[in-house]
């Protein structure tokens, strides 16, 4: 299987190289295509192969380990080079910082001479791989046709595509190192390899904006490399070694391996754009669609998640663990509230994110098998539905130039295919038996025995059921009797979203078998916790429902169309219900949702909820002390 580990990390980066060098557009085509064909296809034969540790053999004489200890360094120097040239203080800090420690840890405290797998593929690690490899490989597939009609959008003389591909692809091959990787070093330099790609790929447009969001998200990645090079140094101060599986299995070694910990988390918290550092994954909402998509579904931020998640055995039964659910619980909660006062539809998902990854790492801190349970489903359910979200609202952006839900009124009649698989992505969020609200529901039942938790967990779980509910309402608000025009969609942009689309329900329809193949392995002796959830008789009855709805909507095809009664004033026959307004002129009726900011508005909640979130971190970084 050390063939399938060498492929996953290095063929994205040679494919990536490829798509720069390469400059022909169907060669770029082909490239991305065989790349994902491939990934996904190893990822299945290494997800088949069970538990593998590998370390690759020496390169040109050296050892492995001191090729990636100098690339930690290359790629800390080309950091620091964007951080002169974008003249930005708190990079350059947080990058001399990371050197520094990096040199002590490096040169001074690491025996070299103790031998550390460099890669370990456990049940976790090759379910990750199997998300990054064929959910990120879709969204490369939908990036080609889309990249073609952005540039035109933009009327470029010069294409951007070759290095849009280049970091795009090679993101893949960083998230599959990261999340194989057993030498916590070698995570750290997958870790810092998805800051860079982060950060060229939201400044790809290369707008005022695009670059003021691109080195925003980088000094607050940096943070998070300095916060986990701080906390590799104090974990191998206190346990002696680099390996991961050795680390976890020291839990409990004492309050440095603690405030390792506890570091280590808050580079993940980062990471994952855990409060209040949400505002960089809010500002790539500026980058192009796939770039939104990957970073949101199968890669950057599930690279935080992952790291918290990961760490879990190493932290468990101590206050960090309970801080982590605390700052989980409390991200969940404060983001699904404000998400509510969006109408922006990728502002809605960026905070859905947000909030999602926020229950994960609560479930991280919680620590039962239940909770591990619970935060893997997420991890599955959540990154196919959100990765078919963000590629609809891009699709439904490039045809009629907006992504206010309120500009996607009566969708359903004029992109009838592209509305319809959005309805049934937001309905996988949302209603039950999908994957996502059962995985809630379990993470909920987990936190059973945490009043604060578990209260923060069901007061999101109904805020999140507002913004999901009022966006597909409004997708179907069609004027009556107007018929669904026919949509015609490039082959490339359709394969993926009915490829996405299917994966959400069928994997759903199949938790029982997701839980026997991808997570019992990791929690032997656990019940399955699907049995208790009555999966297939609440899929039958919202089949029912589904036949009695379709049943509805076609006998109301025969129904005569009522415009609205304006109290008289209405305007002859105007099927619109355009009424007589002041000063005799006709005025077009308007519908539209309440978003509540005076409750729910950014300006209204962000500082308060980044107050409390860093006092939060800093009770939990600081209880390990």
């Amino acid at each position: 299987m050390s063939s399938q580990i060498i492929l996953l990390v290095l063929l994205p980066f040679a494919a990536g190289l490829a798509c720069y060098l390469l400059r022909a557009g169907f060669i770029r085509a082909l490239v991305v295509m065989a790349t994902a064909v491939i990934l996904a296809a190893a990822s299945v034969v290494l997800m088949a192969a069970g538990p593998i540790s590998y370390s690759p053999g020496p390169i040109l004489g050296l050892s492995w380990d001191i090729v990636v200890s100098v690339l930690d360094f290359a790629l800390l120097g080309v950091i620091l080079f964007y951080g002169f040239k974008h003249d930005n203080l708190l990079i350059k800090i947080f990058c001399v910082l990371q050197m520094f420690g990096l040199l002590i840890l490096e040169l001074f405290w690491v025996d070299h001479s103790a031998h550390v797998p460099a890669f370990h593929v456990d049940q976790l690690a090759a379910v990750m791989v199997l998300i990054i490899s064929i959910v990120g490989s879709l969204i490369c597939v939908f990036a080609l046709p889309y990249m073609k009609e952005h540039e035109e959008h933009l009327h470029l003389e010069t294409s951007r595509q070759p290095r849009f591909f280049l970091f795009l692809v090679l993101f893949l091959g960083a998230m599959n190192g990261l999340v194989m990787a057993n030498n916590i070093l070698w995570l750290y330099f997958f870790f810092e390899v998805t800051t860079l790609c982060s950060f060229m790929l939201i400044g790809h447009d290369g707008t005022e904006i695009a670059v003021k969001n691109a080195v925003r998200a980088l000094w607050m990645n940096s943070a998070g490399g300095l916060a986990f090079v701080l906390g590799m140094m104090f974990t191998y101060a206190s346990v002696g070694t680099l390996d991961i599986q050795a680390i976890l299995a020291s839990g409990g070694a004492g309050a440095g391996l603690l405030v390792g910990m506890g570091l280590i988390c808050f580079a993940g918290f980062t990471k994952a754009a855990q409060v209040p550092f949400q505002s960089w994954l809010l500002g790539a909402m500026v980058a192009p669609t796939p770039v939104s998509a990957l970073l949101h579904s199968s890669t950057m931020v599930k690279a935080g998640v992952y790291v918290v998640l990961r760490m879990a055995p190493a932290y468990a039964g101590s206050f960090v663990s309970d801080g982590v659910a605390l700052c989980g619980a409390f991200t969940f909660l404060a983001c699904a509230a404000l998400a509510i006062g969006q109408s922006n539809g990728k502002k809605i998902l960026a905070y859905s994110t947000i909030s999602n990854l926020g229950l994960i790492i609560a479930c991280a801190g919680i620590n039962t098998p239940a909770a591990t349970a619970a935060a893997i489903f997420l991890i599955i359910f959540h990154a196919v539905s959100k990765a078919l979200l963000f590629l609809c609202v891009g699709t439904i952006e490039q045809r009629i130039g907006s992504r206010d839900i309120e500009d996607m009124r009566g969708l359903a009649a004029r992109m009838p295919q592209t509305a319809w698989i959005t309805i049934t992505g937001i309905l996988t969020m949302l209603l039950p038996p999908f994957g996502v609200l059962m995985a809630k529901w379990l993470a909920i039942e987990s936190a059973s025995g945490q009043l604060v938790v578990v209260t923060m967990m069901a007061l999101g779980s109904a805020l999140t059921v507002v913004y999901w509910a009022r966006w597909a309402g409004t997708l179907l608000a069609a004027p009556g009797g107007e018929r669904p025009a026919p949509e015609a969609l490039p082959a490339l942009i359709r394969l993926p979203l009915l490829a996405l689309v299917a994966g959400a329900v069928l994997l759903s329809v199949a938790a029982p078998q997701v839980y026997d193949l991808a997570i019992a392995p990791m929690l032997p002796g656990m019940p399955s916790p699907i049995e208790a959830f009555y999966l297939y008789p609440l899929f039958a009855v919202l089949g029912v429902g589904l036949l009695l709805a379709l049943r509805a909507a076609r006998r109301s095809r025969a129904t005569a169309y009522s415009a609205p009664y304006m109290a008289g004033s209405n305007l002859g026959m105007a099927a619109d219900g355009t009424w007589n307004g002041p000063m005799n002129q006709p005025v077009k009726v308007e519908a539209g949702n309440y978003y509540l900011p005076g409750l729910f508005g950014e300006e209204r909640l962000t500082t308060f909820v980044n107050v409390a979130a860093a006092a939060l971190i800093v009770l939990m970084i600081g209880g390990a002390l």
